[in-house]
């Protein structure tokens, strides 16, 4: 029997004159795109066509708020009040509605960026002010979550529609926190690792961490960050594997 699973990208992460990842590539392979939303990176123009590429493609597009910081791409830690991050994922998420709005399409999700995630899945609080604030400007936004975290119990609590994710050039946590990037092995840049870890993941249901447990969660998503040099070729891979398992790429 033929199962299917969401297979996402970080996308529209250039600036300007300034590349990031091959996203035309990409839409070819994943069903659903994360689109940079002009805070971390991105820009108007980077951010439509984007939007162009992916609806073109029959790629679900979805809301990639972050910090603003160009500079750090979003991965440096901000304390900021509960009205500041209201603010800023509105801001963000008004900016990709009208954009997508003016394409006759709508958005599917939004997804937490970088530091932004990272600090939400570690906190209750703020992971509900980002969720709030999200479906106050669009209720029927699916949140993109990371299980057994803060941002999971958030979007629970407020009724939300979820899609669990897990990442497939990343490491974890034994509490389901991803690895901090400074540390050793917590990127993995081998598309058949990669691939190899996702079909694991699926097939024994849930996230194996660094410390050899194994996390049972539902894996509705797969994420495959955009930006890095593999990221062609872990997509690529772990889309050759997922079929080779008896999966279909497709949206929620």
């Amino acid at each position: 029997m033929t199962r299917s699973v969401d297979l996402n990208a970080d996308m529209g992460e250039g600036f300007g004159p300034w590349p990031m990842g091959n996203d035309a590539a990409l839409l070819d392979i994943v069903s659903s795109a994360n689109i940079a939303c002009g805070f971390h990176a991105g820009d108007p123009v980077t951010m439509g066509r984007t939007m162009d590429l992916a609806l073109a493609a029959g790629v679900a597009i979805g809301a990639h708020p972050g910090f603003a910081d160009l500079q750090g791409f979003g991965r440096r830690r901000i304390p900021l009040s509960g009205p500041e991050l209201t603010h800023m994922i509105q801001y963000q998420l008004g900016a990709a509605m009208a954009l997508a709005q003016a394409r006759g399409a709508r958005l599917a999700h939004v997804k937490l960026h970088g530091a932004l995630s990272n600090m939400a899945s570690e906190n209750l609080e703020m992971a509900t002010t980002c969720y709030r604030a999200a479906l106050a400007v669009q209720p029927d936004l699916t949140l993109v979550v990371m299980p057994q975290t803060a941002l999971e119990q958030a979007a629970r609590d407020l009724g939300a529609a979820t899609a669990s994710e897990v990442f497939a050039d990343r490491s974890y946590n034994d509490d389901g926190t991803l690895t901090d990037r400074s540390q050793r092995g917590a990127m993995i840049h081998d598309p058949q690792v990669a691939a190899d870890r996702i079909v694991a993941m699926l097939r024994d249901g849930g996230i194996t961490t660094t410390g050899g447990k194994l996390l049972r969660v539902p894996i509705d998503t797969i994420c495959v960050h955009g930006d890095g040099d593999a990221a062609l070729a872990i997509a690529r891979q772990l889309a050759a594997s997922l079929d080779a398992a008896g999966y279909k790429i497709a949206a929620p």
